[in-house]
């Protein structure tokens, strides 16, 4: 199965799921109008994108439940177009469904955290279909791992 989220920075993000019994991740970007973008391109604000982690996953041994549940608790859904130092509408809360399925479990997720009051605002994550999703170039790709950092 697959699931598409945007967090912030896609490094930060996708560094979690990789620790969470995810099969695989990629970052990119989805969300946008240009085809084919850059990091450069997506950077300047203007493509649409946001940057991305699509995952793939064994439902038997993780649902997107839990993987929805990795993805509110490691960002603040609650920041327009920010997440920490990071500024512009790449960084935006993003989930992307690829299914009705996931659609529906997804509002429901968010809906539950917006009245468990556990953030103490509203959240802006935006829930939308999946678009196309266009992989980022290769230093991208598992980057703390790349650098050292874990």
């Amino acid at each position: 199965m697959k699931a598409t989220f945007g967090a912030g920075c896609f490094w930060c993000i996708e560094h979690i799921f990789r620790k969470n019994g995810i099969t695989s991740t990629n970052v990119g970007y989805m969300g946008g109008k240009t085809k084919n973008p850059t990091y450069e391109d997506v950077c300047t604000d203007m493509t649409g994108h946001a940057e991305v982690v699509q995952v793939e996953y064994d439902p038997t041994k993780i649902s997107y439940g839990e993987i929805l549940d990795i993805f509110w608790s490691n960002h603040d859904p609650t920041t327009l177009n920010r997440q920490g130092p990071d500024v512009g509408t790449q960084y935006r809360s993003s989930v992307f469904y690829h299914t009705p399925d996931q659609e529906k479990e997804a509002r429901e997720s968010k809906e539950n955290i917006e009245k468990s009051g556990k953030y103490g605002k509203k959240i802006v994550t935006e829930i939308v279909p999946a678009a196309e999703f266009y992989k980022a170039e290769d230093y991208h790709q598992q980057y703390y791992e790349k650098c050292g950092i874990v």
